[in-house]
């Protein structure tokens, strides 16, 4: 294939990735809006991700990089800042610690962005995003299958981020073929499926579910999914 069609097929993939990113976590956060119950999300698999996502931004921008390479980062940024919010308000833990975290980290960020902190740290930091991103989402899978449900969460905003993992690295491989970057969004292609997956099958009412219970629940986990299911909808209809 021509080189001039394969720049043509990253710059469409590129804009593609960009623009799914928009609406990454759309789904989570709508989902955990109605819901209202953020039980089956970990909240240490969100500050892991936060700590990745505003890493790889920073490495980046420091670095020069093509905007179109990375602009999904702050975009995700953004999204993870409001689902933060909402599994914290959820959970009753907006105080004042949480505050100060909160503070703490838009200033560090703002050190490494005006590079104040010496770029170097970053290049040392860029490589530990894999295992911390992974770290992630093996903590959120693992939050699935103890708690038998995944209630509040978006099987759409997973596959979203598979499929831009894996359109990212394509990007990233015409464009600059960094190795850390290539690993990062092969792994994290990976382990976004796996949670997709378990989503889905840990859903409440799931066919999957009720035929092959986890461990340790059994009729019992099937009788309280149909509950669960009985209880919104009636709900839904209360409101209708």
């Amino acid at each position: 294939m021509f080189p001039g069609a394969l720049m043509f097929i990253s710059y469409a993939a590129s804009l593609l990735t960009i623009g799914l990113c928009l609406v990454l976590k759309v789904p989570q956060i709508i989902n955990l809006y109605q819901v209202k119950n953020a039980n089956a999300m970990s909240i240490k698999s969100l500050i892991l991700e936060l700590t990745s996502y505003t890493t790889m931004t920073c490495y980046n921008y420091v670095n020069g990089y093509s905007l179109l390479t990375y602009l999904e980062y702050p975009i995700i940024l953004l999204q993870e800042l409001v689902l933060i919010y909402l599994v914290l308000l959820y959970r009753r833990l907006l105080n004042k610690q949480n505050f100060l975290w909160t503070i703490l980290y838009f200033s560090v960020t703002a050190l490494f962005l005006s590079q104040i902190v010496p770029a170097f740290l970053l290049n040392i930091m860029a490589p530990l995003c894999t295992p911390i991103s992974a770290s992630s989402k093996v903590i959120q899978l693992m939050a699935i299958v103890r708690s038998g449900t995944s209630r509040g969460i978006s099987a759409t905003t997973w596959f979203i981020s598979a499929f831009t993992n894996l359109s990212r690295a394509f990007t990233i491989y015409l464009d600059s073929a960094d190795a850390i970057l290539l690993c990062n969004f092969g792994v994290s292609t990976l382990l976004s499926a796996a949670v997709m997956s378990a989503t889905i099958t840990f859903s409440p009412g799931s066919p999957a579910l009720k035929k092959y219970p986890p461990p340790g629940y059994g009729p019992t986990y099937v009788a309280y999914a149909s509950q669960l299911i009985t209880a919104n909808n009636g709900e839904g209809e209360k409101k209708d």
